[in-house]
Protein backbone atom coordinates (compact mmCIF):
# COMPACT_ATOMS: atom_id res chain seq x y z
CA UNK A 1 0.00 0.00 0.00
CA UNK A 2 2.92 2.48 0.72
CA UNK A 3 4.36 1.90 -2.66
CA UNK A 4 1.02 2.46 -4.01
CA UNK A 5 0.34 5.66 -2.57
CA UNK A 6 2.76 8.20 -4.26
CA UNK A 7 1.68 6.87 -7.85
CA UNK A 8 -1.96 7.57 -6.69
CA UNK A 9 -0.73 10.59 -5.76
CA UNK A 10 0.86 11.39 -8.85
CA UNK A 11 -1.89 10.25 -11.10
CA UNK A 12 -4.55 12.29 -9.01
CA UNK A 13 -2.41 15.45 -9.22
CA UNK A 14 -2.16 14.49 -13.18
CA UNK A 15 -6.09 14.42 -13.34
CA UNK A 16 -6.51 17.73 -11.86
CA UNK A 17 -4.37 19.36 -14.67
CA UNK A 18 -6.02 18.30 -17.16
CA UNK A 19 -9.60 19.13 -15.68
CA UNK A 20 -8.37 22.49 -15.65
CA UNK A 21 -6.82 22.76 -18.78
CA UNK A 22 -9.75 21.63 -20.05
CA UNK A 23 -12.23 23.60 -18.08
CA UNK A 24 -10.01 27.02 -19.49
CA UNK A 25 -10.58 25.35 -23.14
CA UNK A 26 -14.57 25.82 -22.58
CA UNK A 27 -14.32 29.07 -21.42
CA UNK A 28 -15.63 32.05 -23.90
CA UNK A 29 -12.60 34.10 -24.73
CA UNK A 30 -12.90 38.21 -23.90
CA UNK A 31 -13.00 40.21 -26.69
CA UNK A 32 -10.11 42.85 -26.54
CA UNK A 33 -9.83 44.26 -30.12
CA UNK A 34 -12.76 44.14 -32.95
CA UNK A 35 -12.47 43.88 -36.27
CA UNK A 36 -14.66 45.12 -39.09
CA UNK A 37 -16.03 48.29 -37.31
CA UNK A 38 -16.19 50.21 -40.45
CA UNK A 39 -18.76 52.83 -39.63
CA UNK A 40 -16.04 53.98 -37.18
CA UNK A 41 -20.13 53.83 -34.56
CA UNK A 42 -19.56 52.86 -30.64
CA UNK A 43 -19.80 49.26 -30.44
CA UNK A 44 -22.52 47.18 -28.17
CA UNK A 45 -20.48 46.01 -25.26
CA UNK A 46 -21.46 43.08 -24.12
CA UNK A 47 -20.54 43.99 -20.15
CA UNK A 48 -18.07 40.78 -18.80
CA UNK A 49 -17.87 40.00 -22.18
CA UNK A 50 -15.09 42.58 -23.29
CA UNK A 51 -11.48 42.97 -22.33
CA UNK A 52 -9.48 46.71 -21.02
CA UNK A 53 -6.50 46.60 -24.08
CA UNK A 54 -4.47 48.71 -21.56
CA UNK A 55 -4.36 47.04 -18.34
CA UNK A 56 -6.66 43.86 -19.21
CA UNK A 57 -9.57 44.32 -16.84
CA UNK A 58 -13.26 42.93 -17.63
CA UNK A 59 -15.57 45.67 -18.69
CA UNK A 60 -18.21 45.04 -16.43
CA UNK A 61 -19.97 48.80 -16.47
CA UNK A 62 -20.16 51.22 -19.14
CA UNK A 63 -19.64 54.06 -16.73
CA UNK A 64 -16.51 55.24 -17.25
CA UNK A 65 -15.31 53.24 -20.11
CA UNK A 66 -14.06 54.03 -23.50
CA UNK A 67 -13.24 52.48 -27.34
CA UNK A 68 -11.28 53.63 -29.99
CA UNK A 69 -11.59 52.71 -33.61
CA UNK A 70 -9.07 52.78 -36.25
CA UNK A 71 -9.00 53.79 -39.94
CA UNK A 72 -9.25 50.13 -40.71
CA UNK A 73 -11.72 49.03 -38.38
CA UNK A 74 -10.26 47.84 -35.58
CA UNK A 75 -12.05 48.67 -32.59
CA UNK A 76 -10.32 48.43 -28.76
CA UNK A 77 -11.85 48.69 -25.26
CA UNK A 78 -11.17 50.18 -22.50
CA UNK A 79 -12.75 50.20 -18.58
CA UNK A 80 -11.54 54.01 -17.76
CA UNK A 81 -10.89 57.00 -20.10
CA UNK A 82 -7.59 57.11 -18.09
CA UNK A 83 -6.55 53.06 -19.66
CA UNK A 84 -7.46 54.77 -22.97
CA UNK A 85 -5.17 57.90 -22.90
CA UNK A 86 -2.11 55.87 -22.04
CA UNK A 87 -3.04 53.41 -24.39
CA UNK A 88 -3.57 56.75 -27.07
CA UNK A 89 -0.10 57.88 -26.27
CA UNK A 90 1.73 55.22 -27.97
CA UNK A 91 -0.62 54.58 -31.39
CA UNK A 92 0.46 56.16 -35.16
CA UNK A 93 -3.21 57.09 -36.15
CA UNK A 94 -3.86 59.61 -33.47
CA UNK A 95 -5.28 61.97 -35.87
CA UNK A 96 -7.52 59.50 -37.50
CA UNK A 97 -8.63 57.86 -34.58
CA UNK A 98 -12.57 58.15 -33.45
CA UNK A 99 -12.68 57.97 -29.79
CA UNK A 100 -16.17 57.03 -27.92
CA UNK A 101 -16.64 57.45 -24.34
CA UNK A 102 -19.32 56.79 -22.34
CA UNK A 103 -20.71 59.89 -21.06
CA UNK A 104 -21.59 60.31 -16.90
CA UNK A 105 -24.32 63.09 -18.22
CA UNK A 106 -26.34 61.35 -20.97
CA UNK A 107 -25.53 57.92 -20.53
CA UNK A 108 -24.67 57.02 -23.91
CA UNK A 109 -21.35 56.72 -26.01
CA UNK A 110 -19.96 60.41 -27.05
CA UNK A 111 -17.61 61.82 -29.28
CA UNK A 112 -14.62 61.87 -26.64
CA UNK A 113 -12.59 64.19 -28.62
CA UNK A 114 -15.20 66.73 -27.98
CA UNK A 115 -16.20 65.15 -24.51
CA UNK A 116 -15.75 67.30 -21.16
CA UNK A 117 -13.59 66.03 -18.71
CA UNK A 118 -14.28 65.85 -14.41
CA UNK A 119 -11.00 65.11 -12.95
CA UNK A 120 -12.78 63.59 -9.98
CA UNK A 121 -15.03 61.16 -10.75
CA UNK A 122 -14.89 57.56 -9.09
CA UNK A 123 -13.72 55.91 -12.46
CA UNK A 124 -12.91 52.22 -12.60
CA UNK A 125 -9.15 52.23 -12.37
CA UNK A 126 -9.24 55.17 -10.36
CA UNK A 127 -8.18 58.03 -12.64
CA UNK A 128 -10.44 60.51 -12.11
CA UNK A 129 -11.27 61.47 -15.99
CA UNK A 130 -15.30 60.98 -15.72
CA UNK A 131 -16.81 62.03 -19.59
CA UNK A 132 -19.60 64.43 -20.18
CA UNK A 133 -21.41 65.94 -22.97
CA UNK A 134 -22.03 69.02 -21.19
CA UNK A 135 -19.54 71.16 -19.94
CA UNK A 136 -19.70 72.38 -16.07
CA UNK A 137 -16.86 74.16 -14.03
CA UNK A 138 -13.44 73.10 -13.50
CA UNK A 139 -13.74 70.37 -16.42
CA UNK A 140 -11.33 69.56 -18.97
CA UNK A 141 -10.81 69.24 -22.96
CA UNK A 142 -9.66 65.76 -24.14
CA UNK A 143 -6.29 66.86 -24.97
CA UNK A 144 -5.73 68.71 -21.18
CA UNK A 145 -6.93 65.19 -19.87
CA UNK A 146 -4.26 63.60 -21.85
CA UNK A 147 -1.90 65.90 -20.80
CA UNK A 148 -2.89 65.21 -17.39
CA UNK A 149 -2.38 61.68 -17.64
CA UNK A 150 0.54 61.70 -19.51
CA UNK A 151 1.85 63.82 -16.33
CA UNK A 152 0.32 61.80 -13.59
CA UNK A 153 -1.61 64.67 -12.50
CA UNK A 154 -4.60 62.08 -11.97
CA UNK A 155 -6.42 60.75 -8.91
CA UNK A 156 -3.78 57.39 -8.64
CA UNK A 157 -0.94 60.32 -7.28
CA UNK A 158 -1.65 61.37 -3.50
CA UNK A 159 -0.59 64.86 -4.02
CA UNK A 160 -3.19 65.35 -6.65
CA UNK A 161 -5.68 63.41 -4.99
CA UNK A 162 -5.09 65.70 -1.81
CA UNK A 163 -5.36 68.91 -3.44
CA UNK A 164 -8.52 67.94 -5.97
CA UNK A 165 -10.16 65.99 -3.62
CA UNK A 166 -8.63 67.23 0.18
CA UNK A 167 -8.20 63.91 1.12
Amino acid sequence: MKKLLPIFTVIVLITIIILIFVSMSNEKRMIVIHEGNHSHAPVDVKLNHFQDTQCGMTISKLEHSAQAVAPDGRTWFFDDTGCLALWYKNIKFKDHAVIWVYSADTKEYIDGKKAWYSQTDPTTMGYGFGAYKNKKENMISFEEMLLKMYRGENLTNPSIRKKLLGQ
